[in-house]
């Protein structure tokens, strides 16, 4: 015999009502990952409009390079890269999309993320971060032309 026969229906009636509080249930357990102190974590972008802007010193090797502004469909994105004896020390965004709080939102965990693996990479040959395509694609484009930049 069949669970849910038509000759019971107060049994089909709680199984249909089980299933739509386990639904529901679940619905609201999903949460975002990002904490509300994550969105302070990435500074605030400077007015800084250089396309490529060196200062080194011939003593200790450090050399800071703007990379070229790229336009995105969110927005213009620019990273500052420093080297240290042509090593790759630190990578700022200098300019990214904040027009909005989704902006803000992403770019809050995305910029941290790619921070770390160009560092990590020491070049530009870095992944996309799942749900900032655009701006990790204006970052690796604006970190490739920083280093082409001070290579030069």
């Amino acid at each position: 015999m069949h669970a849910l026969k038509k000759n019971r229906p107060l049994r089909r009636i709680v199984l249909a009502g089980a299933a739509t509080v386990s639904g529901m249930v679940m619905l609201l357990s999903l949460k975002p990952h990002t904490s509300a102190q994550t969105a302070l974590a990435v500074p605030a972008p400077s007015s800084s409009a250089s396309a490529s802007s060196g200062t080194g010193s011939a003593t200790t090797g450090t050399k800071t390079v703007t990379g070229d502004t790229i336009q995105t469909r969110w927005g213009p994105v620019q990273v500052r890269i420093t080297l240290k004896d042509g090593r790759l020390t630190e990578v700022t965004a200098v300019s990214y999309p904040t027009d909005n709080p989704r902006d803000q939102e992403i770019n809050s965990y995305a910029l941290p993320r790619l921070r770390t693996e160009a560092l990590q990479a020491q070049s530009a040959d870095i992944d996309t971060v799942s749900g900032a395509t655009y701006t990790s694609d204006g970052y690796r484009q604006s970190l490739q032309s920083a280093l082409d930049s001070a290579a030069s």
